[in-house]
């Protein structure tokens, strides 16, 4: 479990490789799933010599462990859509993917039982918009009104519903630790080396030339990573020809490390990353009289959801803060007031069983919060030419980090994105002010 030594570490104490040709910071899901993509699409075995660096082999903060495991199409932007029907694919044939010799076969505990988001009339349009989108892009959406509604699941309070879509086949949720450890088990056996320590300093060169319309630009290139070990003062260099940044919620910090959005403001040397670390709590409640097993996710008008856990009448849920009611992510402490004041209200309004709930336990966990748009950072940085992102995807990185995975290690080893067009999610829309707004963060 999230926050306990895990027996596939054994080899974490050592130092890391003075060389390493990639160097991935964060061995989240995100991470692994780069470090598989580099190896499998290698053109020759053992051609690329990768390093993924991870500084609690625990996971006991990491967003992997602590997420409630959804997987949708139920999106506003193709490209998610897209990375979520590669990804249910992915989840769906694990062993085909992950399979180790030897090795027990993975059971992610894949509950397909689809997500229902409900719209009042003021968000109605836009549902209906979506759902035309997703299923241009294959995906299994149905529409339903109040009546609808109320037919297929009669535990449901249709006051303010105007619309509902629910997803037909390819949803649900999963276990998320189960593929955070089929992911490093199948990496190592594939020669992807790990190190427990932080990464606190990055040696780079300069080189100055100018720009089409004249202007003087500086570009930059990491070629030694500074990585502090465990419980000791000092540091070991690793020279490296690509850096992968996939530290989750502190990308941003690590994006700074490397003096990205350092420059004069207003310039592409001086726009940041605009990732930060968000918290965000789940509970964990019990409801004898509660919805039954074909319950799917569900998203309240309010922002509030729920979905089942195990069989036993156990609920999951919570719902994302406004700016205003956002909490202080320096820890992981639990606001029981936030649940008591703004989710069971909008919970029994809905679920009138869930008057009767009583909440058993709860937990925190951090967002990779993109402040911009919400959406993910994905490739090389224009200037600092040999770091590349996976990061910033407020809260779906875990269902899509298979695709995101995939694309980063396509760029990376082509030069270009092939299977799905993630252009849109280059660093430059933050310095261009091209926002890609992902309208559906739950």
């Amino acid at each position: 479990m999230p926050g306990e030594p895990s027996n596939l570490m054994c080899d974490t104490k050592h130092l890391p490789p003075e060389h390493s040709d990639v160097v991935i910071v964060g061995g989240g899901v995100v991470g692994l799933s780069v470090a598989f993509w580099l190896k499998k699409l290698e053109k020759r075995q053992g051609a690329i010599r990768v390093l993924v660096v991870e500084r609690d082999h625990t996971y006991s903060k990491a967003s992997t462990g602590l997420s409630v495991g959804g997987i949708r199409q139920q999106f506003s932007l193709p490209q998610n859509v897209q990375l979520s029907l590669f990804s249910v694919d992915f989840l769906r044939n694990i062993n085909e993917y992950l399979a180790v010799v030897d090795g027990p076969p993975l059971d992610l505990q894949f509950n397909p039982l689809g997500y229902l988001l409900l719209a009042s009339e003021k968000g109605a349009a836009v549902l209906e918009t979506n759902v035309k989108m997703q299923r241009q892009e294959g995906a299994k959406i149905s529409l339903m009104s109040p009546e609808q509604l109320q037919k297929k699941f009669p535990w449901i309070n249709t006051e303010g519903v105007a619309l509902a879509s629910y997803g037909l086949e390819n949803e649900g949720w999963f276990d998320p630790w189960s593929l955070l450890q089929g992911l490093r088990r199948k990496v190592q056996s594939m020669g992807v080396l790990f190190c427990e320590g932080e990464v606190t300093r990055f040696i780079t060169s300069s080189n100055s030339m100018r720009n089409s319309d004249g202007e003087e630009v500086n570009l930059k290139r990491i070629h030694e990573v500074h990585v502090k070990m465990d419980n000791s003062l000092e540091y070991q260099p690793v020279e490296c020809a690509i850096v992968v940044n996939a530290a989750g919620a502190w990308s941003g910090q690590l994006a700074e490390l490397a003096g990205i959005g350092k420059g004069p403001p207003g310039t592409l040397e001086g726009t940041k990353l605009p990732v930060e670390p968000r918290k965000r709590f789940v509970y964990l409640w019990h409801c004898p009289q509660g919805p039954g097993l074909e319950t799917p996710l569900v998203t309240d008008t309010s922002g509030v959801y729920f979905r089942r856990e195990g069989l036993s009448n156990n609920y999951v849920g919570g719902r994302s803060p406004t700016e205003e009611e956002e909490p202080d992510p320096a820890d992981l402490e639990v606001d029981h007031d936030f649940f008591q004041n703004k989710v069971w209200p909008h919970l029994a309004q809905r679920v009138p069983a869930f008057e009767a709930l009583k909440v058993h336990s709860a937990w925190a966990g951090y967002y990779d919060y993109n402040t911009f748009d919400q959406n993910g950072v994905v490739g090389p940085h224009p200037l600092v030419v040999n770091m590349y992102f996976a990061s910033g995807f407020s809260g779906h990185g875990l269902q899509h980090a298979p695709g995101v995975g995939r694309a980063v290690a396509e760029v990376l080893l082509g030069g270009c994105f092939q299977t799905i067009d993630m252009t849109p999610f280059l660093f430059s829309r933050f310095y261009l002010e091209e926002k890609v707004l992902e309208q559906n963060i739950i």
